[in-house]
C-alpha cells in the first residue's frame, strides 16, 4: 500500500515519474485565466488566518461544506475564522474521490510544509500550525504567486471596470506579469433588468456616450485600446447558450434602441443583437491578435432564494444541456470567411461536448499559428481526473495533444497554484501509460517536448507573452 499523497502521488508507473519529476515539476506557470484580484496583488495584505485564504470566494468549498448539512454562517456568513475552519475539517472526510480532497492536502504540504490528513481530529493541530506558519512565514499575494513559480497571469476583468491596479503593478519592480483580460459579458446581456445601468458604467468608463449600437461599439474599442496598453493578451466570453442569430446592422441598431428604451426584447432578438456584437468582437480580437476565450454550458445561479441572500457566484451554478455545434459552428465560420476568426478557445462545462468542441477546432486551423484553435482543458466541475482525463484523451484521439495549451486555475485563491501541479502529474501519468504500453514511443526527447510544452510554453506562446 502506497502512502498517502507522497512524492510519487498520482504517478502509476516508472516513466510517469520520471517525466514529473525530471521535466513537469520544474516548470514555471502561466496562468492564463483566473479570478485573482489585481488589487490584492497590489496591496499586498497578510492574511490573519488560512480561512482566509480558503474560504473567500472559494465556490467549492462551499459546495462541499453544503452537502455536508454545515450551517450557511459557518460557510459564507458571519461565524469565526476557526469555526469555518472547523466546519470544512469535519466536511473533507466525506469527500473521498473530490478533487477537493487533493487540493486541500497538496495546498497544506506546499505552503504550509503539513503532511498530516486534514479532518475533526487534526483539525485544532492544524489549524495553529497554519497560522503559526502565516505569522512567521511569506504569505501574501506576491509571495504566494513568486513561491508557486508564476511566470506570468491573466485576470479576467470587465471593460467597465478600472486598470488602475494593472497600471500600478506595471510601474513597479514584480518580476511576474499580471496581465488584464477583457470580459465583456454583461455589454452583450442586453435581457438583464441592468443592462441599461452598465452602458451608463461603461460609457463613463470609456468617457464615450452611448446611445446606439455604434456609440456601444465606440466605447468597447476605447477600453480595448487601455487593456492593450495594460497588456492585455486574450479576452474572455461566458455563455449558457451559444447564439446565433445574424441579422443586419440596420436591425442590430433597432434591437439595440428599444431595449435602451426599457421595452421588452424577445429571445431572438436579444440572441440577433448579441451575434451582431459578438462578430464585431471577433474581429477586433483578430485585428489585435488577442486570444478569444469562449466557456461554454453552465447554468447559473438556480438557487434563486440563495442568490437572493448571497450574491451570484456563491456556488448555486451547474451544468446546462443547450445545444451547441451549430451555432457555434456558424460563428466561427462568419469570421473565418472574411479571415477574422481570431485565436480561439473552446471551453465546455459539459463533456458531453467534449467531441463536439475536439473535431470543430479541426475545422478551422490554418497556417497562422500551430493549433490556432485549441480545445480548452478541463474546465469548472471537469477539472477533476476523470475529466482531465477524457478530455485530453479526447483532443489526441480528434487534434494534436503536443500542441495543447494546457492549464488553468480559473480561481480566486492565491492558494490555487497546486491545481496545475495536479493537471501535471495527471498529464504525466496519461503519457507514461502510453509509453509503457508501448502506445508511444520512450523517446527521452520528445516525450521531454511534450511535457514541456503542455505544461509551460505552448501556451506562453500562444498568448504571446
Amino acid at each position: 500500500m502506497r502512502t498517502f499523497m507522497d512524492q510519487d502521488f498520482m504517478l502509476s508507473n516508472d516513466t510517469a515519474k520520471r517525466l514529473y519529476h525530471n521535466y513537469a515539476e520544474a516548470m514555471p506557470i502561466f496562468d492564463y485565466h483566473c479570478h485573482l484580484s489585481a488589487k490584492e496583488i497590489y496591496e499586498n495584505h497578510s492574511p490573519e488566518t488560512i480561512s482566509q485564504l480558503w474560504f473567500g470566494g472559494d465556490h467549492y468549498k462551499w459546495r462541499a461544506m453544503r452537502a455536508n448539512g454545515i450551517p450557511e454562517d459557518s460557510i459564507t456568513g458571519n461565524a469565526s475564522d476557526y469555526d469555518k475552519f472547523a466546519a470544512y475539517a469535519k466536511t473533507l472526510p466525506y469527500a473521498a474521490g473530490n478533487p477537493l480532497y487533493h487540493w486541500t492536502h497538496l495546498e497544506l504540504q506546499r505552503y504550509f510544509h503539513i503532511h498530516k490528513v486534514l479532518g475533526p481530529e487534526t483539525c485544532d493541530e492544524i489549524w495553529n500550525e497554519a497560522n503559526e506558519a502565516i505569522r512567521t512565514g511569506h504569505f501574501t499575494p506576491r509571495e504566494l504567486i513568486l513561491s508557486s513559480n508564476v511566470y506570468g497571469l491573466c485576470t479576467t476583468e470587465d471593460p467597465a471596470f478600472s486598470l488602475e491596479y494593472h497600471q500600478k503593478l506595471a510601474s513597479e519592480e514584480f518580476s511576474v506579469q499580471v496581465l488584464p483580460a477583457m470580459r465583456p459579458d454583461d455589454a452583450l446581456d442586453i435581457m438583464s433588468p441592468s443592462w441599461s445601468q452598465y452602458l451608463d458604467e461603461l460609457s463613463a468608463a470609456a468617457g464615450v456616450p452611448i446611445s446606439d449600437f455604434a456609440g456601444l461599439k465606440n466605447a468597447l474599442h476605447t477600453r480595448m485600446e487601455e487593456f492593450a496598453a495594460c497588456g492585455c493578451r486574450a479576452a474572455d466570453h461566458g455563455f449558457e447558450r451559444f447564439p446565433w442569430n445574424p441579422v443586419t446592422e440596420e436591425a442590430a441598431e433597432r434591437i439595440f434602441k428599444k431595449a435602451l428604451s426599457g421595452e421588452t426584447i424577445s429571445q431572438e432578438e436579444a440572441d440577433a443583437y448579441q451575434t451582431s456584437l459578438l462578430l464585431w468582437l471577433g474581429t477586433e480580437y483578430s485585428r489585435r491578435g488577442w486570444v478569444m476565450e469562449l466557456h461554454l454550458g453552465p447554468i447559473r445561479s438556480r438557487n434563486t432564494r440563495m442568490v437572493a441572500k448571497l450574491g451570484i457566484a456563491t456556488g448555486f451554478d451547474s451544468i446546462g444541456d443547450h445545444r451547441l455545434a451549430v451555432p457555434l459552428a456558424a460563428f466561427l465560420n462568419r469570421l473565418e470567411e472574411t479571415e477574422q476568426l481570431p485565436k480561439t478557445v473552446l471551453f465546455s462545462i459539459n463533456n458531453r461536448d467534449n467531441m463536439v468542441l475536439a473535431t470543430m477546432a479541426g475545422n478551422f486551423q490554418d497556417s497562422s499559428f500551430p493549433s490556432k484553435i485549441q480545445m480548452g482543458t478541463a474546465w469548472w466541475f471537469q477539472d477533476h481526473r476523470d475529466g482531465m482525463e477524457e478530455q485530453m484523451t479526447v483532443l489526441a484521439n480528434e487534434g494534436l495533444l503536443g500542441r495543447f495549451i494546457g492549464m488553468l486555475t480559473d480561481s480566486r485563491s492565491f492558494l490555487s497554484y497546486p491545481r496545475h501541479e495536479y493537471f501535471r502529474r495527471i498529464l504525466c501519468n496519461l503519457l507514461g501509460k502510453w509509453v509503457e504500453n508501448g502506445e508511444y514511443p520512450a523517446d527521452e526527447g520528445m516525450l521531454r517536448q511534450l511535457v514541456c510544452d503542455i505544461c509551460f510554453y505552448n501556451a506562453k506562446r500562444y498568448f504571446n507573452v
